[in-house]
């Protein structure tokens, strides 16, 4: 996440926190037991995108120190979890399904704009070759399925009933 604004933020590279390329790694005290976790936090988050055990150091009661090493399989794994997170989120919101009308292939799909007070959402038809057949807003509780598509599809596209 290279801009601007990771310029202002100071690289830290200290034992129990480490700061660098958009990325916080901060060891912290387990609180469940004796041992240690590590918590990596995105730039610009309030929350951290990944938490897990850290090693005890040879003393067996103080952490092991954070290292470039670790540091980058940390963001990479950190990162990951927030493109699974992200992929998600977006299943969510986006759904399509494929059903055949008058033997042509037709795509409907359903999408979601996520707002706390008042989410809507658009259902749409798609022909094969990309043509708009319809476009309609519907709640964000609509069911898409198959089935539901292929009714839709079979009454002409009208707006359906609120659920």
């Amino acid at each position: 996440m290279p801009d601007s604004l990771d310029e202002d933020i100071p690289s830290i590279h200290e034992d129990r926190l480490w700061r660098d390329n958009g990325w916080t790694a901060s060891v912290i005290k387990n609180e469940d037991d004796d041992g240690w976790a590590v918590a990596m936090t995105l730039d610009g988050h309030a929350e951290p995108a990944l938490v897990g055990p850290w090693t005890m150091g040879r003393d067996k009661k103080n952490p092991k120190p954070l290292d470039v090493s670790a540091f980058n399989t940390l963001v990479k794994t950190a990162s990951e979890v927030l493109r699974r997170h992200e992929q998600h989120v977006a299943a969510q919101l986006h759904k399509e399904v494929q059903i055949e009308v008058g033997g042509a292939r037709v795509t409907v799909a359903l999408d979601i704009e996520p707002d706390e007070e008042n989410p809507v959402a658009t259902l749409t038809a798609t022909g094969a070759d990309g043509s708009a057949l319809a476009a309609v807003r519907v709640g964000p509780n609509h069911q898409l399925n198959r089935a539901s598509a292929q009714r839709w599809a079979e009454a002409g596209y009208p707006r359906p009933r609120e659920e």
